[in-house]
């Protein structure tokens, strides 16, 4: 969530950074101003008819002790009347500073200054390329040919059982799945990560505080009775840990990793891009989170980069990194970094991480604060971002790796898997 004050120092500049995510309903700025110029003129005469309360209070105790009881009943019916004024203006109060947050709450973070306007992802910007793409036979299989070949992954009975996008891993498959995720988090806890696993389920408020709420409710699985809502990933309850928390400056850099199913309703359409893991409604992810001070949050960002660059390039893999143009961005983030792998098989790019740098749009929310070293209570920064997500590193490895005698697994891999091979 934007701060106020952002809004009230340069208005015309917010507008322009909303204008580059395609923003378009930018009276919304205007519209804060004067809900907050409204909510300070009530809050100051509450305050003012509130002093003088209680400055008349301790006057009617003098003239009683005066005996001069007449006056005193005639200041106390003038009390009462002005704590009917300051239940109304409380009342007020209450309304216009619940329209100014719901207002507020529809505002995006502003984009980062090196982020470009664009629509969609056609606009993105490629920054690295790395890796070697390879040269696959022209029989090479995608990878949903090659699960059902080596018994990897069932669709079909995970449909049985649940339904469509919720794969069941079986055999060597589900053995990969378990050698990729406790690769990531090895890697990760070696870089001076804290493991945790969290629950799989939150609350409203912690969806809220990390920007799922509401912006993405219609992507999430919602368990209506208790009103808890199933994870888009592990960043919403890895984060909420320090909801509401102050922290010391000493505290800083908070590093976090997790790994997590992941649940979203997302909709596609039919065709090869949303075919086998290319999207399914259930997966597996390693996350990455740090909390940090303000002026050290790019650096950490760019710390986080490379910290899932060196993860693919110890799985062999063709990669590229976008810088999201202000289009394709999440709601919640100013600056973001995707990684796509090289499928040889499908001829195309497959996103597996995004990292984020949300600035304090989130940390607002969350209320995480810290003390600097001169007392002064500040919102952290926090960042995120995939370490990895596994459907699509799986689609791509199974690919590129694919040989008449199997599925060559990269180095790196052999020792958490127990062999050099899926045949």
């Amino acid at each position: 969530m934007l701060l106020i004050s952002t809004l009230r120092q340069d208005s015309d500049f917010v507008k322009e950074r909303l204008s580059v995510r395609n923003f378009t309903d930018l009276s919304l700025v205007d519209t804060i101003i004067a809900l907050d110029d409204n909510r300070k003129k009530i809050q100051l005469e509450f305050d003012n008819t509130q002093a003088t309360i209680n400055a008349t209070s301790k006057e009617i105790g003098k003239l009683i002790a005066q005996g001069k009881k007449e006056e005193a009943e005639k200041t106390k019916q003038n009390v009462a009347q002005w704590k009917t004024d300051a239940n109304n203006l409380s009342t007020q109060l209450s309304a216009i500073e619940k329209e100014l947050h719901n207002t507020l709450i529809l505002l995006p973070n502003l984009p980062h200054s090196s982020v470009v306007k664009g629509k969609s992802a056609e606009d993105n910007v490629v920054v690295k390329e790395g890796g070697n793409k390879i040269s696959l036979p022209e029989n090479a299989l995608p990878h949903w040919d090659l699960i059902k070949q080596y018994n990897l992954v069932d669709f079909e009975i995970g449909a049985k059982i649940t339904g469509s996008g919720f794969p069941l891993y079986t055999g060597k498959g589900a053995k990969l799945q378990r050698a990729l995720i406790q690769y990531f988090l090895d890697y990760n806890t070696d870089a001076g990560y804290t493991e945790f696993i969290p629950p799989f389920m939150v609350n409203e408020a912690s969806a809220y505080a990390t920007g799922q709420l509401p912006d993405k409710e219609g992507q999430m699985y919602h368990a209506t009775e208790d009103n808890f809502y199933l994870i888009p990933t592990a960043e919403v309850p890895v984060t909420n840990i320090y909801r509401d928390v102050i922290l010391k400056e000493t505290d800083l850099p908070i590093k976090m990793t997790a790994y997590s199913p992941c649940f979203r309703r997302e909709a596609g359409s039919f065709g090869k891009d949303v075919r086998g893991l290319n999207r399914v409604h259930q997966f597996e992810k390693v996350e990455i989170i740090q909390i940090v001070e303000p002026t050290k949050s790019y650096d950490a960002l760019d710390a986080m980069v490379q910290h899932v660059e060196t993860l693919l390039n110890h799985l062999e893999l063709p990669y590229r990194i976008l810088r999201l143009c202000g289009g394709d961005m999440g709601f919640t983030s100013a600056l973001t970094y995707d990684f796509e792998v090289w499928s040889a098989a499908q001829q195309r790019w497959l996103e597996v991480s995004s990292v984020s740098n949300f600035e304090n749009f989130q940390t607002n929310r969350l209320k995480c604060r810290y003390k600097n070293a001169e007392g002064k209570m500040q919102l952290t920064h926090s960042l995120n971002g995939s370490s990895l997500a596994l459907p699509r590193i799986y689609a791509a490895l199974v690919e590129n790796n694919q040989t008449t005698d199997g599925i060559q697994l990269p180095k790196v891999l052999h020792h958490y898997f127990g062999n050099t091979i899926i045949n």
